[in-house]
């Protein structure tokens, strides 16, 4: 099977119904999409998915669903009035934007790759030291030198650092292949809104750029009424909202777009025991869904946000590398320790075992439901040489798949419609079923293919007979003649739910 490159992707996602440009019909609003019939049921399944692990399967995590506007003092504590901004640098000769510490980041990204092909070629092993990589690669030094004056700009905040490394590493704008910079300035990404029927007594708001401080404000709302001790957590899943200047990448970066957190309160001073068993626990997580690990890594950053002790990214080798997919932070007490000053109001928890009060510190796990959409998408979408021709297969993990079962048909005459309706409204209790009368039923085996579905079952005249019909799996292509009793047995099997949660927890 042959993976296929991100416009692949984006074309059929439009094809079949799982995203589309939103507004299309008046040129598109960019950096903006919706999702269609079959994208709204895997987005829906790996909500489900992401929700139960988290939820259902921890005693001590529950849930909250907060509210998008907040009091605009929410953003001054968390500092996003502030700080919450992009480096922004424009290419002077193609007009194009881009983020400064993104071209950087790209560029110590590409020596290092051709710094590994050096290194191959030498046949120093990938463990070996930075020292040693440098000593034998001109490209790994130069990585190296690169990102140390990164984190030294980065810490400082000293943007005009960042036009003169990008000068001094001869960076070029990948329209018009020119090295022509403006200087970087920055740029708030919040969008503003306001509160009021009249202009003048209206009250200046925002959509909110991240969910976790829905989260913060609720914490002891959240801790009293469900009676929670610590260590717990608070899970949530919402949407959020950043004025991207340099949206790309399809879904992966959007203006509109909904992430799914979890904010784990513990005591000061145990937060990097649990911050190292939340990354354990978030990459099984992942690799429950069969994807080959070798796609999944983690990355320390190097420069920490100002409230965080430690943070790490699992990245996923999306068709354009390897890219954040899920962030893992500690975020020591800031958050509620900023919320307590700015409100006056206390946020500490009663600790019996230790007879006293404190701030807890918190482990927080981001992903983004977008991007994980993009990365089931994929690695699940494959093109197969046949002995026929090529067959386009959408070989989802079947509990996420949008259509369970299909039950199709073979004709629409004789009896055949009537018979494979009766079954389609029986398997309608398994899941997302979809029932299909028109085209050849290989025309329908093909669609349902590209759409991810797992099981096919056709309806043919010694079904009418026997009371058997013909049951096709998706990934093998198999076909195997069963009594329609066994039908819904065979795939609530398949596509349950919980087969993944067994393997994630």
């Amino acid at each position: 099977m042959a993976e296929l490159d991100l416009q692949k992707i984006v074309s059929h996602c439009k094809e079949y119904g799982f995203v589309f440009p939103s507004s299309e019909i008046y040129d598109n609003l960019g950096a903006v999409y919706d999702y269609g019939p079959f994208g709204v049921e895997l987005k829906n399944a790996i909500k489900e998915y992401w929700w139960k692990s988290m939820v259902q399967m921890h005693d001590n995590i529950i849930g909250i669903d907060a509210a998008i506007f907040m009091h605009p003092t929410t953003w001054k504590a968390s500092g996003h009035v502030d700080s919450f901004s992009d480096p922004l640098i424009d290419n002077k000769d193609s007009k194009k934007r881009y983020r400064a510490d993104v071209l950087i980041e790209e560029q110590i990204e590409k020596y290092k790759n051709k710094a590994q092909k050096e290194l191959d070629k030498k046949g120093i092993d990938t463990n070996a030291s930075d020292e040693e990589k440098a000593r034998a690669s001109r490209n790994y030094n130069k990585a190296l030198q690169l990102e140390a004056e990164y984190i030294k700009a980065a810490e400082a905040e000293n943007f005009k650092r960042y036009k003169e490394l990008i000068e001094e590493h001869e960076i070029a704008c990948e329209v018009s292949g020119s090295k022509n910079w403006t200087d970087v300035r920055q740029f708030n990404l919040m969008f503003a809104t306001k509160l009021g029927s009249l202009e003048e007594s209206s009250t200046d708001l925002y959509l909110r750029p991240e969910t976790a401080q829905g989260i913060f404000v609720n914490f002891l709302n959240v801790q009293k009424t469900a009676r929670m001790k610590v260590p717990f957590g608070i899970a949530q899943i919402g949407k959020a909202f950043r004025n991207e200047i340099v949206a790309r990448q399809f879904i992966f970066r959007m203006r509109e777009f909904e992430q799914m957190e979890m904010q784990f309160f513990v005591r000061p001073g145990t937060e990097l025991d649990w911050f190292e068993k939340w990354k354990e626990i978030r990459l099984k997580w992942h690799l429950a869904l069969g994807t080959n690990p070798d796609d999944l890594r983690f990355h320390v950053h190097e420069k920490l946000a100002h409230y965080a002790n430690a943070a790490e990214d699992i990245q996923f080798n999306f068709p354009m590398g390897f890219k954040e997919l899920e962030g893992i932070h500690s975020r020591t007490d800031y958050d509620l320790s900023q919320h307590q000053k700015y409100s006056g109001k206390k946020l500490q928890y009663f600790d019996s075992e230790l007879n006293q009060n404190y701030v807890p510190y918190v482990i927080e796990t981001s992903i983004g439901l977008d991007r994980m959409f993009l990365r089931v998408m994929s690695e699940s979408l494959k093109e197969e040489e046949l002995e026929n021709g090529t067959r386009t297969v959408l070989a989802l993990p079947p509990a996420l798949a949008p259509i369970k079962v299909a039950v199709l048909p073979l004709v629409r005459k004789d009896g055949l419609p009537e018979k494979a309706l009766e079954i389609y409204n029986q398997l309608r209790f398994i899941g997302r079923a979809f029932y299909e009368e028109k085209d050849s039923i290989g025309k329908r085996y093909r669609r349902m293919d590209a759409i991810g579905t797992p099981y096919c079952i056709t309806v043919d005249h010694q079904t009418l007979d026997d009371n058997t019909v013909t049951i096709r799996e998706r990934d093998t292509m198999k076909q195997e003649r069963i009594g329609i009793d066994k039908v819904e047995e065979i795939v609530r099997k398949k596509v349950d739910i919980n087969n993944l949660l067994k393997k994630a927890i």
